[in-house]
């Protein structure tokens, strides 16, 4: 190590690696640092003071018991305590705040496209029901015109989930640099995705189809 003030020339030996950590910020890149014992410190160095570290499952009571044996032992000692998983926790509270946030209105945005596509295509199904009853009028099968009718969703459904994803990849990367640990292409959470709009396709489509396909023929011609 070089000479700096109060830390004269020296050299220590390695006996342990630890893995990379964040200790000021989530985004931070890994910083280079040694840890060494503090009796192998100058004396210059140390300062009147010492720091511990206890671990609690009841951090008040634990301050309670050491301010109560030091004030015995050293009466008029300075003392200062501080909760290190409190500290952590204050320190990403914009973090949490900003990942619950982004929660609630994913959840939203997921209501909302649920009660918008089943409503698209219940509408789109609606303007349909006079050619649904042209085709039955003509000998095709309930069965056949649902088909049909799902095919159609079936077509739509594969053209918003190739532009969706394409555009939720692009946005997940701006997400992310909002969001600690968001990971632009997430495999697991895309395809939950595309398996909700599917389910809601399907449901949405095949409840209007078979509505439509059991009408009277004839009512579908009068109103037509």
């Amino acid at each position: 190590m070089r000479p700096e003030p109060d830390y004269p020339e020296r050299t220590y030996v390695i006996v342990g690696i630890v893995a990379d950590s964040k200790y000021s910020d989530l985004r931070e890149d890994p910083q280079v640092q040694a840890f060494v014992p503090i009796s192998q410190l100058p004396v210059t160095a140390q300062g009147p003071g010492m720091g511990m570290l206890i671990a609690s499952r009841d951090p008040a009571a634990a301050q309670n018991t050491l301010r109560h044996m030091l004030d015995e032992k050293h009466p008029g000692s300075e003392m200062q305590f501080a909760d290190f998983q409190q500290g952590i926790l204050d320190h990403l509270v914009g973090d949490r705040l900003m990942a619950r946030l982004s929660g609630f209105f994913g959840i939203l945005a997921a209501l909302l496209v649920v009660v918008g596509l089943h409503g698209v295509l219940s509408y789109f199904l609606a303007q349909r029901r006079s050619e649904i009853g042209i085709r039955i009028a003509l000998g095709a099968s309930r069965g056949r015109v649902v088909a049909a009718m799902m095919r159609s969703a079936a077509i739509m459904l594969a053209a918003g989930l190739v532009v969706g994803t394409v555009l939720a990849f692009f946005a997940a990367r701006e997400a992310a640099t909002l969001l600690f640990g968001l990971k632009p292409w997430d495999p697991v959470t895309f395809a939950a995705a595309a398996a909700l709009l599917t389910v809601v396709t399907v449901v949405a489509s095949l409840i209007p189809s078979l509505r439509a396909a059991n009408v009277n023929p004839i009512d579908s011609l009068r109103a037509e």
